[in-house]
């Protein structure tokens, strides 16, 4: 069968059912709106509310921000566009086992909580990659900001285009300028108003969400027959099944997604400067800890109905599959063609849907480009330049309308890709499961240095790019069956059978081009992660021990978490203070 997200279908056929899609002036008015409100809340916070002229405030509001606002922030911005769009598509074609990507929360709440967040807050560390040079030295830290900004560079056109191609969908306006007008928007608000404008847009674009995907989910079950009837038909279609397969190469398990979720989302959210310059702009650990399990929660919640959107989409269309029939082009455009379908007829709808994915863009991209300034500044352009807080806001802020032309430029590749979902874990595999083993190797493991540290990091990085760079392209995953046999014109040669799988529906392994027995190409995506932690730490525990340390290496127990603290019988050390944590009188330019 047809791999679902490698599907093409003729052009004509494409364009005729895309051009269906149409906006009313109720659309065009909703999603005008809510990019309104988005740059409303830019200028009051740029022009009328603004705070001190200083890197604290446009970094992390004062470290004064609120509870709620922040959890909420934290879940809008992991609630990108890629998640809008492309999980309903993979349950779509591959079953409930990506749900476990939701679930793994139970165990990524509580280490955030305990384990990660009070090393920040216990050695008022504001920059993670911070934490870094103090637990190792200066070099592990220069690599994992080259980790963290070459990853964000590689995934930003990746969070804005994908609202594009959903919006260009329905209005037949070209992709690109409604790329460069979106991105103009986000720059316009984060430049100006800082770490609070993003937060606060984030509160109004995660209400967004909430709402559409409610509704989206809701009126599809409807439409259906009811819950009942969507789950009845999902379970006899075989995407409810939960698939425990131990084969290393099958797509999605039980195992590889919820072992990966679960690196992932400690080391996106706990690890990661984006969220964790929000996590510490709360006055307090308490408050930090509070925000974090409001975040669990929400999360939770508004992934679940995402999840379940996919579900009612499979029940919607289980005998007259719309990528064969050739409704739809690609399985990225399968969300906005359930919307047209199932409420497009209710004015408004289609533009508040259009508004959720973009929110979801707005409010990850925004978050990035934020941080991601504060970090190519302190680390790469305030050791070579006269230092004064209004000069850095200000190539902060220049910072952040380069990420914005950058972001339209990549849309052009961006557009190239056919699978977004595969494509992001594999971006994430080569450095995400690194990033997430150092920081918890200096946490947890008294013993471990840099040296070592920086040895496990570079080969998890060269293992891990080899795998990636050489499985490109090889790997193949048949997705559960669809059908035809019920769609009002069929197919392009006019047959009505149903479609059949080559595979059993739970054994959704990975077929190469040569089909020998199992090669480490052959690894499946959603273990990335995993094997990149993995191998880091098994490079670097035993050379921890076998390499010596710096002779001006010592160890404040402080850097390490509270869980392991109570084991070190180490005489309290005072580490040396980095400049960026003095204080320091604002300059006039």
């Amino acid at each position: 069968m047809s791999n679902l997200l490698n599907a093409t279908i003729p052009a004509a056929a494409a364009a005729a059912a895309d051009s269906q899609f149409v906006f009313n002036s109720t659309d065009y008015v909703v999603f005008s709106l809510m990019l309104s409100i988005s740059a409303a809340i830019g200028v009051y916070f740029g022009f009328f509310a603004k705070g001190e002229d200083t890197t604290e405030e446009y970094l992390m509001g004062g470290k004064r921000m609120k509870t709620i606002p922040i959890a909420i922030s934290l879940v809008a911005s992991q609630l990108s566009a890629i998640s809008i769009m492309t999980i309903p598509g993979e349950m779509y074609g591959y079953g409930v086992n990506w749900f476990f990507n939701v679930v793994c929360m139970v165990v990524v709440v509580p280490l955030l909580n305990y384990v990660i967040i009070p090393v920040f807050y216990n050695n008022n560390i504001t920059n993670c990659y911070e934490y870094l040079e103090l637990r190792f030295d200066k070099k592990v830290r220069v690599l994992q900001t080259f980790l963290f900004i070459s990853t964000m560079f590689f995934m930003l056109p990746i969070f804005i285009f994908l609202p594009s191609l959903a919006f260009s969908q329905v209005t037949g306006y070209n992709v690109h300028i409604i790329n460069a007008i979106v991105c103009s928007i986000c720059v316009f608000y984060t430049m100006f108003g800082g770490i609070k404008a993003v937060v606060w847009t984030d509160v109004i674009q995660a209400a967004i969400m909430v709402v559409s995907v409610v509704l989206v989910g809701s009126m599809g079950a409807y439409r259906v027959g009811g819950f009942a009837e969507v789950f009845r038909i999902a379970g006899e279609g075989g995407r409810l099944d939960v698939n425990f397969n131990l084969d290393l190469t099958t797509r999605s398990t039980i195992w590889n997604v919820f072992s990966s979720a679960t690196v992932m989302w400690a080391g996106y959210v706990g690890l990661n400067q984006s969220c964790v310059q929000r996590i510490v702009s709360l006055p307090s650990l308490k408050h930090a800890r509070r925000s974090l399990w409001i975040f669990g929660i929400g999360f939770v919640v508004i992934m679940f109905f995402n999840c379940f959107t996919g579900i009612v989409i499979y029940s919607r269309f289980h005998d007259c599959d719309p990528i064969r029939s050739g409704h739809v082009s690609k399985v990225d455009k399968m969300v906005p063609y359930f919307v047209q379908d199932t409420v497009g007829h209710l004015r408004g709808m289609p533009g508040v849907f259009i508004s959720c994915v973009f929110s979801a863009a707005l409010s990850t991209l925004s978050a990035s480009i934020n941080s991601l300034g504060g970090v190519v500044y302190f680390d790469y352009i305030k050791p070579h330049i006269r230092h004064t807080e209004h000069r850095a806001n200000v190539i902060m802020k220049l910072f952040v309308l380069f990420c914005g032309i950058y972001c339209v430029l990549g849309g052009v590749v961006v557009e190239k890709f056919n699978s977004i979902l595969q494509v992001l874990y594999s971006i994430g595999g080569v450095s995400f499961g690194a990033t997430c083993a150092v920081f918890m190797l200096g946490m947890l493991v008294p013993r471990a240095h840099g040296r070592a540290a920086i040895i496990g990091v570079l080969s998890s990085i060269a293992c891990m790019a080899t795998i990636v760079i050489f499985s490109w392209g090889r790997n193949h995953y048949d997705t559960l069956p669809t059908r035809i046999d019920n769609c009002p014109a069929v197919g392009l040669n006019g047959t009505t059978s149903t479609t059949t799988s080559t595979v059993s529906p739970l054994i959704q392994t990975a077929h190469s081009q040569t089909e020998e027995s199992f090669s480490i190409l052959d690894l499946s995506f959603n273990w990335y992660v995993v094997v990149g932690f993995i191998i880091t730490w098994l490079v670097a525990v035993p050379l921890s021990y076998i390499l010596k340390q710096r002779a001006d290496a010592k160890l404040d127990p402080k850097l390490l978490s509270p869980v392991v603290q109570p084991f070190v019988s180490y005489e309290l050390a005072q580490a040396d203070e980095l400049l960026e944590l003095k204080t320091e009188k604002p300059e006039k330019a």
